[in-house]
């Protein structure tokens, strides 16, 4: 099996370039100094890391499924501003003692993830480094329609999520224990599933904040309740919980609500609407915004776990 420090760097990208996603929003694209894509309405930008150990781990997941993963939650990012992605930079640095076909294949998983929504790789740069860092900056636009921020909730709306919770976080919970009670779940935390479209869908229907669920409805709800300063309450019987959650909790001896709540990953939509009749079709109710800036309360009192805290687990 080759590595990737016994092959030169050109080679290596002549290698992995051309099994990259392309956009139609692409005029110069990957293999120049600088990428250029035109842009429909106003540009709309995020980034995000994922670092071997911290957040993946080479054990549990393929190249493929960290390609998949990256893109993913990076996609999520700009559907939650309403925005259309079109475009991504991944930077992926590594060890010299990497498998080529570990590079090529997280390669195919950017792939896999990217071409149903007709977004491209168009840049970025491929390094050594100690351990496996992948950096992915995501460009989307916005066709005219209005960014959705944390920040314009009001008091007497509702909050809704756009499909089921916990079931990422019941993967991991087998993983680390060595269970395999669901595979969907499993497969659910390896490549996480949002419906991309979900977060224009909110816009839309008139979304007053809006964001992706990236570290748990607790605490995500949380950075909504902060940035529009409301409080906001959720009643733990609405949350809608991933059957295959339940199926794992059972096995476990562990209660799904919890990671329904606070377990993270799963990238669904979280949104405030005006009113129940403006929520659309397919998204579950399961909670409110009040005059009380407490932050985020469940059944009325303040929340057990927090949810996923990058700097403390």
């Amino acid at each position: 099996m080759t590595t990737i420090g016994e092959i030169d760097e050109d080679a290596l990208i002549a290698l992995f370039a051309p099994r990259l996603p392309t956009s139609d929003a692409e005029i110069l694209g990957a293999g120049d100094d600088a990428a250029v894509i035109s842009v429909d309405g106003d540009l709309v930008v995020s980034s995000d890391v994922l670092i071997e150990n911290r957040h993946f781990r080479t054990e549990w997941s393929t190249g493929a499924d960290v390609g998949w993963r990256a893109a993913m939650q990076n996609l999520a990012d700009i559907d939650a501003m309403g925005a259309v992605p079109t475009a991504l930079q991944v930077t992926l640095a590594a060890p010299a003692s990497t498998l080529v076909e570990w590079v090529l294949d997280f390669a195919d998983g950017l792939r896999e993830a990217c071409e149903p929504h007709g977004v491209g790789v168009v840049g970025g740069d491929l390094s050594g480094a100690s351990e496996i860092a992948i950096s992915v900056t995501a460009l989307g636009e916005t066709h005219g329609t209005q960014p959705v921020t944390r920040a314009d909730a009001v008091f007497g709306q509702v909050v809704a999520v756009a499909g089921p919770l916990g079931g990422a976080k019941a993967g991991f919970e087998q993983l680390t224990r060595g269970v395999r009670a669901d595979e969907a779940t499993i497969a659910l935390f390896l490549r996480p599933c949002p419906r991309i479209g979900a977060g224009l869908e909110g816009a839309l229907y008139g979304a007053t904040a809006m964001m992706d669920l990236s570290d748990g409805l607790v605490r995500d709800a949380g950075r909504i309740a902060r940035a529009s300063e409301v409080g906001i309450d959720i009643d733990s019987t609405l949350v809608p919980i991933h059957e295959g959650a339940r199926i794992a909790g059972a096995a476990l001896g562990m209660d799904p609500l919890d990671w329904a709540l606070a377990g993270g990953e799963d990238h669904h939509m979280v949104a405030v609407f005006p009113s129940e009749s403006a929520v659309p079709p397919g998204w579950t109710v399961v909670g409110v915004t009040t005059d009380e800036f407490t932050g985020v309360r469940v059944d009325g009192a303040a929340p057990l776990s927090r949810g996923w805290d990058h700097f403390g687990g």
